[in-house]
């Protein structure tokens, strides 16, 4: 584990941990997922771990922080980190052609393009051949054979930097290219590199029919809100594993985060991960910024962080991590449906992290001045709360009670402050459209408890409460 350098970083993310875990719950109940692991990680400490709804629908199988999750292009990230680990050994050079590698390959124009166009995405390569169907599972994943004949055939469809294009065959060139290098197979490289090295034991690169029972099960999207999901029974992806086979855990994905985190040399040097961090391209169409790629690496900006990570589509499941390779701080959301909204969750956990540490950055600048913020009472009314209109959490974030709308995918955008004004709690005065600088009337049963809220002019009773007042 790194030392936590920023003792009120890991203070405030520890405070807040069970809203983010509550949070990401709501989100995935009102999104209606099958189920949802979420992890949390500060520099290698392990803040959140949820595991929530279901992994089967069919057989009604709870979902646990232990269910192995089918991480797709993740994989390329860890492809990548093996390259990498070759580089500084020696063994290969970014700069090398793959054909250099992959003799199968003479004398087409693929031969030419190199380790890094393919990493970065920059080869032009196709992406899944012209017969993709195994992504719905209309044909097996392709074989080896198959990879050098597609390649061969019609495999370069962009002159190499002309465009971003992203491939999945490409990365399965990368797995080619591993095994020849090494005279050893993916699986084995990967072990030796990166699972036994980071102590994984729910991390491998390819479907295990020994460890069946473990997968969470995969389940179609909804074309309409009423539709039934259904199973999608997980495949072997056979030489495409570097490109998409991967499985892990949610808990598991910020361990292996951390490894990208500059300061952790366990797989990489920090020479390497800046490497692989770099932005190498910025997808933009049309004047419109689609996002941006690294060597190996999404790059990505959640409000004012630079971060990078990988998403995944499999079929059944969609995933997400995101690492701030600065901080340390590293977010996992592995949804188990087509439709499963990976990204928003773990965006929004972000959103609440730097809501909470922006706030706890004011309580600190204001100690000890004329403008010191009241602390949060004691009998606050915290919790959640609901009325015609929708849902209010009332949350201490970083010091500071804040209303969140919980159905929101980006809570922040919406917050608002309950502040203590002449010893009464009033919502902040700022700009707004809502009820700002409005008092906050609390009722309460005659042991304290709150029995409703009026966050503004209109009452909001707690969830149960609501739903008991409402039932018929």
């Amino acid at each position: 584990m790194l030392p936590v350098t920023d003792d009120r970083t890991a203070r405030v993310l520890r405070s807040i941990a069970p809203y983010l875990a509550e949070w990401a719950s709501f989100q995935a109940g009102y999104h209606g997922l099958p189920g949802l692991q979420l992890a949390v990680g500060l520099r290698g400490e392990v803040l959140v771990d949820l595991a929530w709804g279901t992994a089967d629908v069919e057989t009604g199988e709870k979902l646990t922080s232990d269910h192995l999750f089918r991480i797709a292009s993740h994989s390329k990230t860890f492809t990548g980190v093996l390259v990498m680990q070759l580089v500084e050994r020696g063994e290969l050079r970014l700069d090398d052609p793959v054909g250099t590698h992959v003799p199968e390959l003479d004398g087409t124009p693929a031969a030419a393009v190199t380790v890094r166009e393919l990493l970065g995405h920059q080869g032009g390569i196709i992406r899944d051949s012209s017969d993709g169907d195994f992504w719905q599972h209309g044909k097996p994943f392709l074989d080896r054979d198959e990879l050098i004949e597609c390649v061969r055939t019609e495999g370069v469809v962009l002159a190499p930097n002309e465009h971003f294009k992203y491939t999945n065959i490409g990365y399965s060139l990368l797995g080619l290219v591993i095994e020849n290098v090494t005279g050893r197979t993916y699986d084995d490289v990967a072990r030796a590199g990166i699972v036994e090295p980071l102590g994984l034991t729910r991390t491998g690169t390819e479907l295990d029919p020994a460890r069946a029972a473990e997968y969470a099960a995969g389940h179609t999207a909804r074309l309409a809100h009423d539709d039934a999901r259904r199973v999608v029974p997980h495949v072997d992806t056979r030489a495409m594993a570097p490109a998409t086979g991967w499985y892990s855990t949610a808990r598991e994905l910020v361990r292996y985060g951390t490894a990208h985190v500059l300061g952790d040399t366990t797989l990489l040097s920090d020479a390497s991960k800046r490497l692989m961090q770099r932005e190498e391209s910025r997808v933009v169409v049309r004047g419109t910024e689609r996002g941006r790629y690294g060597v190996g690496l999404e790059v990505g900006v959640v409000g004012d962080r630079r971060l990078v990570g990988h998403s995944g589509g499999y079929p059944g499941h969609i995933t997400r991590t995101w690492i701030d390779p600065a901080d340390g701080l590293v977010v996992s959301a592995l949804t188990n449906a087509v439709d499963g909204t990976a990204t928003p969750l773990a965006n929004g956990v972000i959103t609440l992290i730097d809501l909470a540490l922006a706030a706890a950055d004011e309580v600190a600048r204001l100690a000890g001045t004329d403008g010191a913020l009241e602390p949060v009472p004691a009998d606050a009314p915290v919790g959640r709360f609901a009325n015609l209109w929708g849902v209010s959490d009332v949350v201490d974030l970083g010091g500071i009670l804040h209303v969140v709308n919980p159905r929101a995918a980006s809570p922040a955008d919406q917050a608002v402050r309950l502040v203590v004004r002449d010893g009464d709690l009033v919502q902040e005065a700022v700009d707004g459209f809502g009820t700002v600088g409005e008092p906050v009337q609390v009722e309460r049963a005659a042991d304290g408890a709150v029995t409703a809220v009026r966050l503004g002019a209109m009452r909001s009773w707690p969830v149960e409460e609501y739903r008991r007042r409402t039932a018929g």
